[in-house]
């Protein structure tokens, strides 16, 4: 892809479908674009009572579920035009299904569900999911949803622990059974648009010294298990929102978050980064020397407006990331809740 072939975006929402964490109640600093589930829900939940005037809205029965995994929807406009991408799914179905009724989500609106990589925590949702995505389209009288996958398709992966046991995550969905449940599968091994308007990777290039995968990761094929700490089929997203810069989708930053940010730049355009949502994958005695120098380098070479870290990020990383960013630039994903990215 060339820059130019990058739609500008008049507004951008992400909205965190599936995520580790889960919190509705700290605060958000100012010119943080986060929505907080709990102010999402009491804008569109009717009241049930009412106590001197004021409006009683039960929302704490409607908090999404977090869990191991990551899945954010993402919408974009421009102009009239508004397209919606699913970025990976999470690990299990019903959860994604459930937390999805209550963000009030429109499944019919989902035109392509992007897979970033091969990982159960981010694909082993996809059958349910799909399935319940291309029911609502079909109801809606919408073509099926297009299901955009790398071509390398491991069986399994898991990672080699210090005691000599290998943590398994599930196998991976088949493309039968993708395809079975309604998708029209879409292989990219390539940079390529989604919907027109996004702009997705193909093998994020390793540049800095220090982000070389993840340690004793293991891929399976077959009845062969081999070391893969590279993972080359993660891919990232990326958008241009008019006047913020580049929005960067790196699920679990097996590349480095960094290089992740210097690519998603490449694709877009020379621009300023604006968010960085997703895992930055930091945690982990091993990955947790890198600490110091992602933050710095974030912080001083990639200057992005916001940082939001979530899924396998971990707290140690969080807590120097907010550190380095807060206030006014962190805003952690978290389950449930919003950035809404509107042009200036």
């Amino acid at each position: 892809m060339e820059p130019t072939d990058v739609a500008i975006l008049d507004e951008l929402t992400l909205t965190v479908v599936v995520d580790n964490e889960t919190d509705t109640l700290s605060s958000v600093d100012p010119g943080v674009p986060q929505l907080p589930e709990t102010a999402s829900l009491l804008g569109r939940t009717p009241p049930g009572r009412e106590f001197d005037g004021h409006p009683g809205i039960c929302v704490f029965d409607r908090l999404c579920v977090a869990c191991h995994g990551l899945s954010v929807l993402v919408t974009a406009c421009r102009g009239d035009e508004t397209r919606t991408v699913l970025f990976d799914v999470g690990p299990y179905g019903q959860v994604w299904l459930e937390n999805a009724e209550r963000l009030g989500l429109d499944l019919s609106t989902i035109e392509t569900i992007f897979l970033s990589h091969w990982h159960a925590d981010h694909s082993a949702g996809l059958p349910a999911v799909i399935a319940a995505v291309a029911a609502a389209r079909q109801t809606a009288g919408l073509v099926p949803p297009v299901v955009d996958l790398h071509p390398d398709r491991p069986d399994q992966r898991g990672v080699l622990t210090p005691s000599g046991a290998l943590a398994l995550l599930p196998p991976e969905p088949t493309v039968a059974e993708i395809e079975v449940a309604g998708g029209v599968v879409e292989t990219h091994g390539e940079a390529h648009a989604v919907v027109g308007l996004l702009a997705a990777s193909g093998e994020i290039p390793r540049l800095t010294d220090y982000e070389t995968g993840l340690d004793g990761h293991h891929s399976i094929r077959g009845e062969v298990c081999e070391p893969d700490p590279l993972i080359l089929d993660e891919r990232l997203l990326a958008a241009h929102v008019r006047g913020r810069g580049v929005t960067v989708l790196s699920a679990c930053s097996h590349a480095g978050v960094v290089n992740a940010c210097l690519h998603a730049t490449d694709l877009v355009g020379d621009l300023p980064v604006d968010v960085v949502l997703g895992g930055y994958h930091l945690a982990g005695r091993s990955m947790e020397q890198r600490i110091e120098a992602t933050v710095g380098d974030l912080h001083d070479r990639i200057r992005p407006r916001i940082v939001a870290p979530g899924h396998c990020t971990g707290w140690r990383a969080k807590a120097a990331l907010a550190d380095a960013f807060a206030p006014g630039g962190y805003g952690p994903s978290v389950v449930g809740t919003r950035y809404r990215l509107t042009a200036e």
